[in-house]
């Protein structure tokens, strides 16, 4: 399925959050795997599930219990035997990337939904996508700041709605929520600097090392890190969030658990806590409009 089961109708104002799969899942699984996040957001936000444009074998503990909802996917390469290179380069893998995005964004479209696209919630591989996304983003912003001055903002010259960046993908991206999200990030143009520390779109994104002393790629608009203290990548977490990020726009959450996605209350209630602190944060929500959640 190329788009899975649509949000409640009830829903159809709220600003929307992309939310991106990690490698061999589908959107429909990451779906049911954040039943819980979900049910607690959707006072706030309508949350719409992407499905990434590569086939290929099913994820860890996809099997048995998700034997039924292949065709399994991924946005990257990291299996340099199972996933062979795209045709057409990088360049083809970033339109074959926005294109899912936007496949799963106009589908919502369709089906009457008129909230602003204003933040992205990414597991695993789709956490290091929808940081790449955000930073996409920012790039732009920077482009735009050079070529027309800079504009007043506490995030990077983010002002009014009808003055916003357009990122990939067409949404005004203001955060994301990264859950298992490692480094590095990947390039999704020639915007960057520096792309030494950078992996690009259609290259393998495991095993991926730098030496620079100072990464010249660091990502200013506001991040939610949500680690598993169990999770065999942790370390690569919190690469993503110690080099990656800029320290005073991140917020960290861990639990107690490996690499999936949170269930219990407790640890589900970080995961909402911490979103809704982030769009307070970036004026996507008033303080007011939370309901018996830190924010």
């Amino acid at each position: 399925m190329s788009v899975t089961q649509p949000p409640a109708e009830s829903t159809l104002h709220l600003p929307r959050l992309l939310c991106l799969h990690g490698g061999g899942v589908t959107a429909e699984i990451f779906r049911l795997q954040s039943r819980n996040i979900i049910s607690h957001l959707l006072p706030y936000f309508r949350l719409v599930f992407a499905d990434g444009p590569f086939i290929c074998n099913a994820g860890p503990g996809m099997i048995p219990v998700y034997a039924d909802y292949g065709p399994y996917r991924r946005w990257l390469r990291w299996l340099p035997g199972d996933h062979p290179p795209v045709e057409g380069g990088d360049k083809e893998a970033v339109c074959l990337i926005e294109g899912k995005m936007r496949e799963a964004m106009e589908a919502d479209d369709a089906r009457g939904a008129t909230g602003e696209w204003v933040g992205l919630m990414g597991f695993s591989q789709g956490a290091k996508l929808a940081s790449s996304v955000l930073y996409e983003t920012q790039l732009r912003e920077e482009k735009r700041e050079r070529e027309s001055g800079p504009r007043d903002g506490m995030y990077g010259g983010f002002g009014d709605d009808d003055e916003d960046v357009i990122g990939l993908a067409g949404g005004k991206w203001k955060f994301a929520v990264l859950m298992a999200g490692r480094a590095p990030l990947v390039n999704l143009s020639d915007l960057a600097a520096d792309s030494k520390t950078m992996v690009k779109a259609g290259e393998i994104s495991e095993g991926f090392v730098f030496d620079q002393e100072e990464n010249k790629n660091v990502l200013r608009l506001p991040t939610v890190h949500i680690h598993g203290t169990k999770d065999p990548g942790l370390h690569l977490h919190r690469k993503l969030l110690e080099t990656y990020c800029n320290q005073h726009q991140t917020i960290v959450a861990e639990w107690d658990g490996d690499h999936r996605i949170p269930l219990k209350a407790v640890d589900v209630g970080k995961v909402v806590d911490a979103t809704l602190q982030v769009a307070v944060k970036v004026g996507v929500l008033q303080k007011s409009q939370i309901n018996g959640h830190a924010a």
